[in-house]
C-alpha cells in the first residue's frame, strides 16, 4: 500500500523549468470542522445532554451512524480533485466529542481503506468538544503530540475553560512538519478572546521555530473570524500576500478568495464567512516568482465543494446542508464546507 500511494502521489508534472519537466510529489493537507461529531451516550462531567436519545436533538444510534458514514464520506474526498484514490495526508478536525467517535470515524471503510489513524487529546471544554487530527501514517509519521491550553487572563474568567491547541509534530515528504490545530472562542463571546487565543498561538508558533528553525508550521482551524479580522491578520500576523510575509509573519492564502472572490466556508444571513482557515510559516513560501520546490513548497488551495454537501429545495436552498437545522434531523454533513491545502516537492 504504501509504495502504492507514493506511486499514486508521484504521477503529478509541472512545467516550472523551461530546460525540463520535472517530477513532482503533491501532499494534500485539510480541514473540516465536524459540526457536533457527538456519540450518543454521556460522558461524566460533559455538558453533552442534548446528544443523548432524550436531549433536544433525540440523538440515537440511528442518527450517529448516519453522521459517522456522512463525515468519513466527504473526509475520504477531500484532496482526491488532484489526488485520486489518495486524497489527504492530514486532516485537522474541530467539534468532535471525544477518543471513542474518533475510534468510529477511522474504523468508517471509506477511511479505514486507506488506513488513517488519528490523534485526539481530551480537553477541558466543558461541553465536551475537542479538535482532533487524521493522519495517513504512509506519509505522515508522527514525532510528539500535545496539547497547548488556551489560557484566559481576566479574574472573571478565572473558572472557564475552552479546547487547546492540538499540537501534532511529524515527519511529511521527509521534513519536519508541525500542524496546530485550535478551534477558537465562538462569536458568542467578544473578539477579545479570539484575539486572545491567536496571539496565544503565534507564541506556540514561534516557540516551535526557536526549538527547530527549520520546522514548517501549519495553523489551521475554525478560527471563528475571517482572515480580515483582528485576532488573524494582525495579532497572529497572517498575510494575505505572499510577497508581504516577513520572517515572524504567517502567509493566510484564504484571505483573497474572501475578500476578492466573495466566498468562504459557512454562510450567515445569506452572507459568506470563512472561518476555517491553514495558515503557514514563510519557509514553505516561494517569494518573488520563484519556483523551488527542492523543498516541501505551498502550491494551491481551495474550499472543498460536492453538490451534496448543500440544500439543493426549500427554504435554505444553496446553504450547506447540516446535521440538523430548526430543530429538523436533516441527515446531512456540517455548517462548514471544508478546505485543503496542496505542498509539492521535487523528486529525487
Amino acid at each position: 500500500m504504501r509504495k502504492l500511494l507514493f506511486a499514486l502521489i508521484g504521477t503529478i508534472f509541472f512545467g516550472i523549468s523551461t530546460s525540463a519537466q520535472k517530477k513532482f510529489s503533491v501532499y494534500a493537507i485539510g480541514f473540516y470542522n465536524q459540526e457536533n461529531l457527538f456519540d450518543c451516550t454521556h460522558d461524566e462531567g460533559k455538558n453533552d445532554y442534548d446528544f443523548t436519545p432524550n436531549g433536544s436533538y433525540h440523538w440515537n444510534e440511528m442518527k450517529y451512524s448516519h453522521k459517522l458514514h456522512n463525515m468519513s464520506t466527504v473526509l475520504s474526498e477531500m484532496g482526491t480533485d488532484v489526488l485520486p484514490n489518495v486524497g489527504c495526508a492530514v486532516i485537522g478536525l474541530a467539534e468532535i466529542e471525544n477518543e471513542h467517535v474518533m475510534r468510529d470515524l477511522v474504523a468508517q471503510p471509506a477511511l479505514a481503506a486507506r488506513g488513517y489513524k488519528f490523534v485526539h487529546i481530551e480537553g477541558p471544554d466543558h461541553r465536551g468538544i475537542d479538535c482532533a487530527l487524521l493522519y495517513n501514517p504512509n506519509l505522515f509519521t508522527i514525532r510528539n503530540t500535545k496539547l497547548v491550553p488556551y489560557v484566559y487572563d481576566l479574574p472573571q474568567d478565572s473558572t472557564r475553560a475552552t479546547r487547546g491547541f492540538l499540537t501534532v509534530s511529524g515527519t511529511l515528504a521527509g521534513e519536519h512538519l508541525t500542524v496546530v490545530v485550535c478551534h477558537l472562542p465562538s462569536r458568542g463571546a467578544s473578539s477579545y478572546y479570539r484575539e486572545l487565543g491567536a496571539k496565544q498561538v503565534k507564541a506556540l508558533k514561534d516557540s516551535l521555530l526557536l526549538d527547530d528553525p527549520q520546522v514548517k508550521v501549519l495553523v489551521m482551524g475554525d478560527m471563528n473570524d475571517d482572515p480580515t479580522n483582528k485576532s488573524i491578520h494582525e495579532c497572529l500576523s497572517a498575510k494575505a500576500e505572499i510577497n508581504e510575509v516577513g520572517p515572524d509573519d504567517m502567509y493566510n492564502p484564504w484571505y483573497n478568495l474572501l475578500v476578492k472572490e466573495g466566498t468562504g466556508t459557512l454562510q450567515y444571513q445569506g452572507n459568506w464567512n470563512l472561518f476555517d482557515q491553514i495558515i503557514m510559516t514563510p519557509n514553505l513560501l516561494n517569494k518573488d516568482g520563484k519556483k523551488d520546490f527542492s523543498q516541501l513548497k505551498f502550491w494551491k488551495n481551495q474550499i472543498f465543494r460536492r453538490d451534496y454537501l448543500f440544500q439543493e429545495t426549500g427554504k435554505y436552498k444553496g446553504n450547506t446542508k447540516r446535521t440538523t437545522a430548526g430543530g429538523v434531523w436533516l441527515d446531512g454533513y456540517s455548517d462548514h464546507l471544508p478546505v485543503v491545502t496542496y505542498f509539492v516537492k521535487q523528486q529525487q
